[in-house]
């Protein structure tokens, strides 16, 4: 496994950041937008809140695991866009969408996005102390606790207008289904949540924590099937068939860091881990080495998405390293095969592709835009390094 690491730490500094770090907007802050497929950048392309919490985070994260002070100086630029362009100083929040000069086109307010800007502010809080950002991520906290929280299903309300009434949740449906809650925000919330315990941790956000904990066990994760639901109404009643095996695996090894972070010490929840990681294993992995997206109904989507890719290789290690089963390992080394034989795109100054067809040739997609940041690639990178270095 040193061996590995060692070829990802390779490519992260090598391949990954640097394609990133050349996207920086020196005139008007931030990144720029969109780099398309053929690797032209859109100066003038939008700038979503997401996708630059998931690039503050990504370099703050990436000073801290590597102390190279040039990502710090990233991460302080991205940190200047996200509070000074990004925040909703009147109403509050981060909003979804703003021009390539920082003017809100997108003043929505969705709990996934805010929860990016907690996980990222709290990650540059740990490696800056600035008490401005970890003041701005509690502000947040706090926001989604007031306005998203809902007690009586103990879910969280999802999508908001700019002054915080609730909407329709348009943002993450898809599949024809517009959902009250969805896995993906609820994932990410206790992902942002752990991060901000880490640096700032208190009573009432573990409780918090455990709470979350507990509904994904109880409500979200199907102790017969294994596999997580998808989209939900209010009542958690599911509203499609459908099983989303990259955001399986990579729950897997995010709700292990919370109980790790935590301390917590419930076999149940060790087990519903392993048991993820064995049946997207069994289920879903493919003789090329890859993770297929998903299926709905009786329909399987087998476009390898470069995201997917990127949580199995953290998802398999935490399995590999609760077990030490040589299926895990297995999995790890024929995935990273893959990605650098498919996935990592090769031209000069490419990064990785959007995604690969069942065919093998790569999908004509932009390589950067608001959904395909630094973020998940980056994260498996800084996973191995942290864990096996």
């Amino acid at each position: 496994m040193i061996q590995i690491t060692n070829e990802i730490q390779q490519h992260l500094e090598n391949k990954i950041l640097p394609f990133w770090m050349r996207l920086k907007d020196d005139e008007y802050g931030g990144y720029y937008g969109v780099v398309d497929h053929d690797l032209t950048i859109h100066k003038e392309a939008d700038k979503g809140g997401i996708a630059t919490a998931r690039f503050l985070w990504t370099f703050s994260s990436a000073y801290r695991v590597t102390q190279n002070k040039k990502y710090l100086e990233y991460a302080h630029h991205l940190y200047k866009f996200l509070r000074d362009k990004l925040y909703d100083e009147t109403n509050k929040g981060i909003y979804w969408l703003v021009d390539y000069k920082g003017e809100p086109i997108d003043t929505r307010k969705h709990v996934y996005a805010q929860s990016f800007a907690i996980y990222a502010l709290s990650e540059y809080y740990r490696v800056t102390n600035s008490n401005e950002a970890l003041e701005l991520a509690l502000e947040i906290y706090h926001l989604i606790e007031e306005k998203g929280y809902n007690t009586s299903n103990s879910a969280y309300m999802e999508e908001f207008d700019c002054f915080w009434n609730p909407v329709k949740n348009e943002m993450l449906s898809e599949n024809g289904v517009t959902a009250d809650i969805t896995m993906n925000t609820h994932i990410h919330v206790l992902e942002a949540y752990t991060n901000l315990y880490k640096a700032h941790p208190s009573e009432e956000l573990k409780q918090r924590l455990i709470d979350l904990l507990e509904t994904h066990y109880q409500r979200i994760y199907d102790k017969n099937s294994k596999f997580l639901g998808v989209f939900f109404d209010k009542e958690w009643e599911s509203l499609i068939n459908m099983k989303s095996f990259g955001h399986d695996i990579e729950a897997s090894w995010l709700m292990d860091e919370t109980i790790k972070t935590l301390g917590i010490n419930k076999p149940e929840y060790h087990q519903m881990v392993l048991d993820i990681a064995y049946n997207i294993a069994d289920y879903a992995m493919q003789e090329d080495g890859s993770l297929i997206n998903e299926q709905v109904e009786d329909e399987y989507d087998y476009t390898r998405i470069w995201w997917i890719q990127a949580e199995a290789m953290v998802g398999y290690l935490n399995a590999y390293q609760h077990t030490n089963d040589p299926k895990f390992e297995k999995i790890i080394i024929e995935l990273w095969n893959y990605i650098k034989e498919k996935v990592v795109d090769n031209r000069n100054n490419g990064e990785w592709y959007w995604s690969v067809e069942a065919d093998g040739s790569p999908t004509v997609k932009a390589i950067g835009e608001p959904w395909k940041t630094s973020y998940h690639n980056s994260r498996f990178c800084l996973e191995y390094i942290e864990r096996v270095l």
